[in-house]
């Protein structure tokens, strides 16, 4: 299967987009069998398109196993990369799409109660369990989300230690100033990774981990994907404002605002829902009365547009790290 490319179609200025290209998805295939990857990973903004082509990904994969073309007895199962699809009940918003998946696997939906606070560590480990299964049972595992950090802790050899938060430690270190807080973190570790002083906020968490680590042994990730293929599904600004614009009033008409009023319903506070941000953050708005509906709607349009722009934004960023992604126009 190849991926065709159309010069030209809806593309703005070539600074603010990576030039697409084809894919022998048949070749890919045979490299991941013969062992020159370990994970085929499909990322892109929302609304790229990247769920529809990673589902039709792993339909020609068994498509291939069924006909013979690659020699052996071999399924696709898929790894969401979303940060919120992890949450239970909360489907409308999240855009889970469940029934697009057809009779592919799903690993890691629906695995965390709406109101709790996953996170990247968690991910981390239920990724590494959901990975290897699926290669212990000879099949192929595609990572599809669009979460930058979820997919980074997943295929670029991170090893995030499970440290709880000590509040009465974190209590203490606000007392301090900056300067003394990096003279603490320099005296309990070598300061390799110079984002633990972007801020005061991560500063006093690597203290946290580092302070944790000394006294307690900690669970380090043993197995995570060493060489990924990374497609990335491409599509101009424009046209992924206008695709948002329209899913957001489709999702709308489907419901969100009624998966909001049940999710309150049952429970959950209106500052549990808006942490999650996006639709629930804006939807919670509307029913608690701060915001009128078409207000709640054009805030949310807005949010959703700098959101994908962010996305994007992190890709490239993965790029200038030295990451290849193959971009590709679906």
């Amino acid at each position: 299967m190849k991926t065709k490319v159309i010069p030209g179609k809806g593309v703005p200025p070539m600074a603010e987009l990576p030039e697409a290209e084809d894919i022998n998805i048949e070749e890919i295939v045979r490299q991941y069998i013969d062992g020159k990857y370990d994970l085929i990973c499909v990322l892109g903004p929302t609304a790229s398109g990247k769920t529809r082509y990673a589902v039709k990904l792993a339909e020609r994969i068994d498509r291939m196993a069924e006909d013979g073309a690659i020699g052996r007895n071999i399924r696709a199962e898929i790894i969401s990369g979303d940060s919120r699809q992890v949450y239970r009940g909360m489907d409308i918003g999240t855009g889970k799409d469940l029934d697009e998946y057809g009779d592919i696997p799903l690993h890691l939906t629906d695995i965390a109660d709406a109101g709790s606070r996953y996170n990247i560590y968690e991910y981390q480990r239920d990724f590494e369990k959901a990975w290897n299964g699926i290669r212990q049972r000879g099949n192929i595992p595609l990572l599809c989300g669009g979460s930058g950090l979820y997919i980074e802790a997943a295929t670029m050899g991170y090893s995030l230690p499970d440290v709880p938060p000590d509040p009465g430690l974190r209590a203490e270190l606000e007392k301090k100033d900056t300067e003394t807080l990096i003279r603490m973190l320099e005296s309990m570790k070598p300061l390799h990774n110079t984002t633990d002083c972007d801020s005061r906020k991560r500063l006093i968490r690597a203290i946290e981990i580092a302070g944790y680590e000394t006294l307690h042994p900690v669970r380090h990730t043993e197995s995570l994907p060493k060489n990924t293929f990374f497609i990335g599904t491409l599509v101009s600004r424009e046209e992924r404002n206008r695709r948002i614009d329209r899913r957001l009033d489709a999702r709308l008409r489907e419901g969100l605002v009624d998966e909001v009023r049940r999710l309150l319903a049952g429970g959950l506070k209106a500052e549990d829902l808006i942490y999650y941000g996006l639709e629930y953050k804006f939807v919670t708005l509307y029913v608690t009365g701060v915001l009128g509906y078409d207000e709640m709607r054009q805030l949310l349009a807005i949010a959703i547009h700098q959101f994908a722009k962010r996305q994007m934004t992190w890709f490239r960023g993965m790029e200038r790290k030295g990451v290849r992604i193959h971009w590709v126009e679906v």
